[in-house]
């Protein structure tokens, strides 16, 4: 099946949500663990769903990625997830541990489903006990529900420094059916290319084989959640965790199936819609920053490149200050440790061309300024060595990024 034909199938729902794929449904509530936003949320499937994960591969994780790696490795099923924001529970030893069991229990009892099928997980402060006398009575009272309220409660309920929620929603045609898939997110800071500071967690309506939805969500999230930074820091506490319960009805997807490329391209689009959110509500951010690497000798060395660039502390405040700046961008070519032949690079913002052959152009800084003003920026770089590109997504870096995380835990 060719590119094309798979776009063609393929359509966003602009009022879906987490609850829109069938049998899915959320809650989200204040249990107190912040001061006001909804803080403890919760999904769940009305069958259990195949389910897969991705986690931060920092070397110190969160209790409730442990706890979620053992639910998913009984069976690859989960029903339910439960998470709170507030408290990472990262950091916080066997005590930790115990509680992130707990709120699987709690949870498992209160849903009347096996305590494996119930995945945990949690975003806030790190190094802090959980105020548990305030979660474990407040996962009792959630109501469940697939109304836009319902999402919308529970969008807010995994934010912490975020100033949107992150959502998304695509359906498509599989096998004669009708198949929807969603998703909800958090992130704002610690966002670092391998797995920010962020959650994210998808829903499906599609019926599709465990092990190639695992090897499918890897792949996925390595071109998309994996290509964005906000700051350089990854964090202790990331997942993406996505839900497949089937009640689409089509017939069970594997990489051989006529259909295999519209689930993948659905997957892709999601999760790249939810990261560029992410990217773009980066912490005090002004601006949403894409780099698109073309004629690269390698996808990974395109891919290295474009992370390079808007990972650049330089690169991003000459787009907060409108600086049309183009020395930063080559120099982040150049550390980016990806193959180049410093003699042939064409650099463009927008549809302003600022290098040719690793030339200035002569470009009107004027003209370049006023591009810079707008909330989306793109820089595009051609290295002509080759057939490899990739992108990646960042935002720009202001005193409010400053200003917010001076003042975090206060």
């Amino acid at each position: 099946m060719t590119m094309s034909k798979v776009k063609t199938k393929i359509k966003q729902v602009e009022t879906g949500s987490i609850v829109t794929p069938i049998g899915f449904q959320v809650a989200g509530l204040h249990s107190g663990v912040k001061r006001k936003r909804n803080d403890l949320g919760v999904v769940y499937s009305e069958k259990p769903a195949n389910a897969a994960a991705v986690y931060t591969l920092n070397k110190i994780q969160a209790a409730p990625l442990g706890v979620t790696k053992e639910s998913i490795a009984s069976e690859q099923k989960i029903q339910a997830v439960i998470i709170n924001s507030g408290n990472a529970n990262a950091c916080t030893g066997k005590q930790g541990m115990t509680d992130a069991y707990e709120m699987r229990k709690t949870t498992a009892e209160k849903f009347q489903v096996p305590e494996q099928y119930v995945a945990v997980a949690s975003t806030g402060i790190i190094g802090l006990d959980m105020p548990m006398d305030k979660i474990i009575p407040h996962i009792d009272q959630l109501s469940i529900g697939s109304t836009a309220q319902h999402a919308a409660d529970f969008g807010e309920s995994i934010l912490t420094t975020d100033t949107f929620a992150k959502s998304t929603c695509f359906e498509a045609e599989i096998d004669g059916k009708k198949v929807s898939m969603a998703g909800a997110a958090k992130g704002s800071g610690m966002i670092e290319p391998n797995m920010g500071t962020m959650l994210g967690f998808i829903t499906t309506d599609i019926d599709v084989d465990a092990a190639s939805l695992d090897k499918a969500l890897k792949q996925v999230v390595d071109q998309t959640f994996n290509c964005i930074t906000v700051d350089g820091d990854t964090s202790t506490n990331d997942m993406v965790l996505v839900l497949a319960n089937g009640l689409a009805g089509n017939t069970t997807l594997t990489p051989e199936h006529n259909d295999w490329d519209t689930f993948i391209e659905l997957l892709t689009n999601t999760c790249e819609k939810l990261a560029k959110q992410i990217a773009r509500d980066g912490e005090g951010a002004t601006k949403l920053i894409e780099v698109d690497v073309q004629g690269a000798a390698t996808d990974e060395d395109a891919k290295k490149i474009a992370k390079s660039i808007v990972g650049s502390s330089l690169v991003k405040t000459a787009v907060f200050g409108t600086d049309a700046n183009w020395g930063r961008i080559i120099a982040a070519v150049g550390y980016s440790g990806a193959e180049v032949n410093p003699n042939t690079i064409d650099t463009s913002i927008g549809t302003m061309q600022l290098l040719k052959d690793s030339e200035p152009t002569g470009f009107s800084e004027e003209a370049a300024t006023a591009y810079l003003q707008n909330d989306t920026i793109k820089i595009t770089v051609d290295l002509k060595i080759g057939d490899g590109k990739g992108k990646a997504w960042g935002c720009d870096l202001t005193y409010d990024y400053v200003r917010i995380n001076a003042s975090y835990r206060s």
